[in-house]
């Protein structure tokens, strides 16, 4: 799964480390979805575009083979 999830972050102003407190995950969480090395669960990912008021589409796609 590929993401702008950093992109969106700077965006809000926020370090990873807010980010993480805000969704209750941890900074490295948080990195290694940025990174694109973790999926995160559905769960979690409603989460982070509801704290930087985005939807899913902006942040999350699926990569084509």
């Amino acid at each position: 799964m590929k993401n702008k999830m950093r992109v969106y972050r700077v965006g809000a102003g926020l370090t990873q480390e807010e980010l993480a407190f805000k969704v209750d995950v941890t900074r490295q969480t948080i990195g290694l979805i940025e990174a694109g090395k973790y999926n995160p669960s559905l769960n979690l990912c409603i989460s982070i575009c509801k704290t930087l008021g985005v939807t899913l589409n902006e942040i999350f796609w699926m990569e084509e083979d």
